[in-house]
């Protein structure tokens, strides 16, 4: 379908619902649109869930944490770690003006009026990537989906964590080739990796987040720092 004039994409909500039924039964919903125009590829993926749990988990050391969500898309990790108490900034390519409309449609399903959503083009360093305040975790959900990718996204998260020594990387990535290594990379710009096995957040799960998502895909999770 091609998209002119005043036409707008359909959109349909998703509902997230993250449980902790070990310590007070606490839980958290979220909402996130997708695009459902396969040329906006605009979609929750596995990936995402998986860090959303992750977050989910970890939420007493996200509050008032700052947090950039890199490649956000659809935004379900930053989204639930604004939800948490962070202090979040959304962002995806400066290029891509239809997945930053899509940061702040998430903020709006959520009740989020304080994300700043930027243009960040990986690879690039940016006005707006030098004047990023502070930050204590970059989020990354997929991002190493291109191998054409993998190095410029690596050359911004190099810069954002010797910018904020004390900073962590979290990604999640779907394991699609056995080909697939950043280890080279992460040496060249001298960062080291720690993998975080998935059954330390409940993401190991054909099921999470009442999400059927995760299913039988290989999401691995890392943890990436200077």
């Amino acid at each position: 379908m091609d998209h002119t004039g005043d036409e707008k994409p359909s959109v349909a909500l998703k509902v997230f619902r993250f449980e902790d039924n070990k310590r007070n039964k606490e839980s958290l919903c979220v909402s996130i649109p997708e695009v459902l125009d396969p040329q906006y590829g605009m979609y929750v993926w596995p990936c995402a869930v998986v860090l959303a749990q992750y977050l989910w988990t970890r939420r007493d050391k996200l509050r008032d944490k700052t947090v950039l969500e890199l490649g956000a898309g659809v935004s379900l990790p930053g989204v639930v770690a604004a939800r948490c108490g962070a202090k979040v900034i959304l962002s995806d390519s400066a290029g891509s003006p239809l997945c930053l409309d899509n940061c702040r449609r998430s903020c709006e399903a959520n009740g989020l009026r304080d994300v700043e959503v930027l243009g960040l083009t990986w690879g690039q360093v940016s006005p707006d990537l030098v004047l990023l305040p502070p930050l204590d975790v970059i989020l990354g959900s997929d991002v190493f989906y291109e191998p054409r990718d993998f190095e410029d996204i690596l050359v911004t998260v190099a810069f954002l964590l010797r910018k904020n020594p004390r900073a962590q990387f979290w990604t999640t990535y779907q394991e699609r080739s056995a080909d697939w290594s950043i280890e080279p990379l992460l040496r060249r710009w001298k960062m080291k990796c720690v993998d975080v096995p998935l059954e330390e957040c409940d993401a190991d799960q054909r099921e999470a987040s009442g999400s059927s998502l995760p299913g039988s895909h290989s999401v691995h999770m890392m943890i990436i720092t200077v």
